[in-house]
Parts: C-alpha cells; sequence; structure tokens
C-alpha cells in the first residue's frame, strides 16, 4: 500500500495555520532558520516540516531566545542532537519560583483592604509594578500575582505609611533583589552551569537535563540565603536602630560582652570599602586590639631601655 502525499502549503496557508505573516516567514528564510520551500514549477510548497519548524520557532522566540541562538539550536536539532533537553531545561528556569498562587481582586476589594475609596492613582502605580494585573475585558477586576506582597502592603498602609511611599519603596527594593540575584546566577554559572552551558554549541540532551535538575534542586536555595541572611541583618539593624532612638550612649555595654562606639561616617565607609561591610566590625576589632598590642609592646621595650640607660649613667 502506497504512502498518502505529504500536506503541501502555500504560504499564505502556512502563515494562516501558525499565526504569523507571510513577510516573517521569508524572513525566516533569509536568517536561515527555515528551509526553503519546495519548487513546482513557478511556486513554492510547504510541508508539514515546515509547520513543524516554525512552531519550534515560535515556542523558543517565546522563552526569549534570540534567532541567531535558534538557529543554533535548531542546527544541532537536524544534526540529532535533539531540542528535548534544550527545551526542557528552558521550561525549568521559565517555571514558576514560587509556591505562591495568583489571586484576584475587585476595585471595591482594594477600596476595602486599603480602608477607602478607590485610589486610581495608586492603581496606575500598582499595575506598572506588576502587583496588580488588569483582566483584559473587565477593568474593575485585577490579578495579584503575589497576594503576600499585596498583604504587605496592605499592612504598611494601616500602619500610616503613604501608598506612594510603599510603591517608591518597592521599586528601590526590587533594583537591589535583582541585584542580588544576578549575582546569585553570575556565581552559579562560574561553578556549577559552565560544564553544562559553557560551551560553543548547545548543550546534549543528557546536559541539558541534567542542568535542569540543577535547577530545581538549586531554586530554593536562592530564597533560603536571602531569608536567612536578610534575618540576620534586620536583627542586627534593627537592634543598633532602636539603641539609637532611645538615646544609648557611647560606651553602654551590652549583654554579649560588646558596647557602642561611634565612628566618623567617612572613617566607616573607607573600612567598608577596603574590607566590606560584612567584615567592618572585625576588621576594626583586630585594628584596635592590634594597636594596643603595639602600644603595651612599646611599654614593655621602653620601660628596659630606660633601665638600661639608668644602669649605664650609674657606671
Amino acid at each position: 500500500m502506497s504512502e498518502p502525499p505529504p500536506a503541501a502549503y502555500r504560504i499564505e496557508d502556512l502563515a494562516h495555520l501558525t499565526g504569523t505573516t507571510v513577510r516573517t516567514i521569508r524572513a525566516y528564510q533569509d536568517r536561515g532558520v527555515l528551509p526553503r520551500p519546495e519548487r513546482r514549477g513557478r511556486a513554492g510548497f510547504y510541508t508539514d516540516t515546515h509547520l513543524t519548524r516554525l512552531r519550534q520557532i515560535a515556542d523558543l522566540l517565546d522563552r526569549g531566545y534570540t534567532l541567531a541562538s535558534i538557529k543554533e539550536l535548531l542546527e544541532a536539532h537536524d544534526t540529532g542532537r535533539g531540542l528535548g533537553g534544550v527545551l526542557g531545561l528552558a521550561a525549568e528556569v521559565d517555571g514558576p519560583w514560587t509556591d505562591e498562587e495568583p489571586s484576584r481582586i475587585s476595585r471595591a476589594g482594594l477600596a476595602e483592604r486599603f480602608g477607602g475609596a478607590p485610589d486610581d492613582a495608586a492603581i496606575a502605580q500598582a499595575v506598572e509594578l506588576g502587583v496588580l494585573e488588569p483582566v483584559p475585558g473587565d477593568p474593575d477586576v485585577f490579578v495579584v500575582p503575589s497576594p503576600q506582597e499585596l498583604a504587605v502592603a496592605v499592612e504598611l498602609h494601616a500602619a500610616g505609611v503613604p501608598l506612594s511611599a510603599i510603591s517608591g519603596h518597592l521599586r528601590e527594593l526590587r533594583a537591589q533583589v535583582e541585584h542580588i540575584a544576578a549575582r546569585f546566577l553570575e556565581f552559579t554559572d562560574e561553578y556549577v552551569f559552565a560544564r553544562y552551558l559553557g560551551g560553543p554549541h548547545p548543550p546534549s540532551d543528557a546536559d541539558a537535563a541534567e542542568a535542569a535538575s540543577l535547577v530545581r534542586r538549586l531554586r530554593p536555595l536562592a530564597r533560603h540565603t536571602v531569608d536567612a541572611e536578610l534575618a540576620r541583618a534586620m536583627r542586627l539593624l534593627a537592634s543598633r536602630n532602636l539603641r539609637r532612638h532611645l538615646g544609648a550612649r557611647t560606651g553602654d555595654a551590652g549583654t554579649d560582652g560588646t558596647r557602642l562606639v561611634r565612628l566618623p561616617v567617612n572613617t566607616m565607609r573607607a573600612v567598608e570599602a577596603a574590607v566590606g561591610e560584612e567584615h567592618s566590625a572585625e576588621f576594626i576589632a583586630l585594628a584596635a586590639e592590634r594597636e594596643v598590642r603595639a602600644r603595651s609592646l612599646d611599654r614593655l621595650t621602653g620601660t628596659r631601655m630606660n633601665g638600661r640607660f639608668i644602669d649605664e649613667e650609674d657606671k
């Protein structure tokens, strides 16, 4: 029994089936990511292979790949290296990094939680920051990607913080957190993922699958590290802040055998620039201890030298 003839599409049909345009299809051909059509006389016809390739391209573009990267990936696929592992890794990275489930809230619900009439300016700021997402076709309902983040804003506002100040603080905090995330990624890239992703070619299916497994294992470590360090910093700085507000005197003894010492701001900045903020207290303590020991040595040496000088005069 003979095989059925392969499906044949004109370029307009292919564009319609894939939700793209004729111009885009031709651009993909010019960039080398889509094969040329089969020529039948003066007409060009496309097959299911082209249809599958266009859908792969659209999927990779949605995941943030450039056309240059897509070309390299597809060339690897055409030589038998496969796309399954790479797409699985991309799905792992693009997946949710939190267990929190989004919720919905209406304008009336927002007004009730924040204790007043709906504030269009505040809602616009929240939408800009991604705290709220509009629901298409329903201007009075919003998706809340992080209910916990919204709950924090509610509590801060109830404590007397203006909505504009909350938005400004979130902008600043987000920039700092993104810097932390970037540093964590640089760290793991260098020490963990370079062996899988650092080569001149896309990773094999096996390497991509192992890298995806590592992402699953390392994903919670970022949150745990930030949680632990934030708790440590909050305890340290909150205690220091409270003592300052209560008018703690220089030299007041702490319960841990330490006492507060006021230093010039410029001195602290110079120390932090030299050894890092996390090591500044230890550096100052060691420097002071070294100075005390040096003076003790000078005193002992001076006493002995003075004794020798007196003995020589007596002679």
